[in-house]
């Protein structure tokens, strides 16, 4: 065994399998897992802010940034995973297997790591999509917890490996065979290989008669980088407007939905196309007063119009006009104190995104608007006709559609 394990290492040898290669690739993975951590946990806690938290209006696009590069760096992750597989493939026959307790606990360390990270950037790409229904357990939750598996396990690898990392991170010339010194041994000699009987022998047979592979670093770190330009170029248009054109694999694309802006959650699927359309529709706003207010009393305030993008936790977003009264003036009509949050309250039943808080900052922000109409025509229903919310900076989960109430909390 020790001997096939031997010869499966030599043969695996190749000018791009070599630790400097690892380090290389290793690096790239460790920053682009890092980048999709910190967005992550950006989108996460905007979401589920902890007390005491506080978040940005400005710029207007920073969420949408934000969440773009990172679906864009999780889809990257997907040839940079595989590529440092390719890299350390040979060490999965290294001899002994497994070389005393911190040699478990390396591979264990990149063992979890390689699966939570496959289980999470797969999970991910699915979510971009909503297709929901693949994964039986709770997207966000499972999401969340998996970030921290990953980033954990890979600190314990990096830790481990500490030494190999420092001693290659800027090697310029490291085609450093898989061969060790404790391999030697085990090198078979002329003629060796012949008398192996069984199914040993077959297999040495032939293995001895297969080919080396010969990749050089250079067309291995060409074929990694065009593979990943490829992915981000075919998908990010969803997210960035200069890739609109080669927007091949993204779910959502600019200018396709009513009034030219993409949906993600229909009024139909949220069952609330007849409450919308009723005649006795009234937005209820409630603060040291009451007000009920007809589409047609918030069509008499003063009316704004911005540019705001949509932007999702999918990772689509796209600019729009709207237009409405701004949120302050409504509130302020109700006597609402200029620190307040304010609760937003939707038709919807039964959701966890049918109600959402406004932090005061965003709540008294000039471009915070009750929306009424979407680049210039009146709001559809699946964009939240008859009102809707729109504010900078905030998730498309956060910005409330088919509004019910106002509510400012004390």
């Amino acid at each position: 065994m020790q001997r096939l394990l031997w010869e499966l290492r030599r043969r695996l040898h190749a000018p791009s399998r070599n630790p400097r290669t690892a380090v290389v690739i290793g690096r790239l993975l460790g920053a682009a897992f890092l980048v999709c951590m910190a967005t992550g946990l950006y989108s996460h806690f905007i979401q589920e802010p902890l007390p005491g938290m506080a978040f940005l209006t400005r710029p207007i696009w920073l969420y949408q940034v934000s969440q773009g590069i990172h679906i864009s760096a999780g889809i990257l992750c997907f040839p940079l995973i595989v590529a440092k597989l390719y890299a350390v493939f040979p060490e999965l026959f290294q001899i002994p297997p497994v070389k005393g307790p911190l040699g478990l606990l390396e591979r264990g360390s990149i063992a979890l790591f390689v699966a939570s990270s496959l289980v999470q950037i797969t999970i991910g790409l699915l979510n971009t999509y909503q297709w929901y229904a693949l994964f039986p357990f709770p997207f966000r939750q499972t999401h969340f917890a998996l970030s921290f598996v990953i980033i954990g396990s890979l600190a314990l690898h990096i830790a481990i490996k500490l030494p190999v990392i420092r001693q290659y991170w800027f090697a310029a010339n490291a085609d450093v065979p898989m061969e060790r010194e404790d391999d030697a041994a085990f090198q078979p000699v002329a003629g060796s290989i012949a008398p192996l009987r069984g199914v040993t022998g077959r297999v040495f047979a032939w293995i001895d008669k297969t080919p080396a592979p010969s990749t050089s670093r250079r067309s291995f770190f060409a074929v990694v980088g065009v593979a990943g330009a490829a992915l981000v170029t075919l998908s990010a248009g969803q997210s960035f407007k200069v890739f609109d054109a080669t927007n091949a694999f993204g779910p959502r694309k600019n200018g396709v939905g009513p009034s030219g802006l993409p949906i993600n959650r229909t009024a139909k699927k949220a069952d609330v196309v007849e409450a919308a359309l009723s005649p006795d529709w009234r937005l209820t706003v409630l603060g040291s007063s009451v007000a009920t207010l007809s589409r047609a009393d918030l069509l008499a305030l003063p009316q704004h119009t911005v540019e705001l993008p949509i932007a999702c936790v999918e990772g689509w977003s796209q600019m729009a006009t709207w237009s409405g009264p701004r949120l302050r003036d409504i509130i302020d009509a109700v006597g609402g104190r200029p620190d307040a949050t304010i609760r937003v309250q939707s038709l919807e039943q039964g959701s966890i995104y049918a109600t959402s808080e406004l932090p005061a900052n965003f709540a008294r922000d000039e471009l915070t608007l009750v929306a009424l109409t979407l680049n210039g025509d009146v709001l559809d229903i699946d964009h939240g006709y008859p009102a809707r919310l729109i504010a900078p900076a905030r998730p498309g989960v956060l910005q409330t559609k088919w509004l019910s109430s106002l509510e400012v909390l004390s």
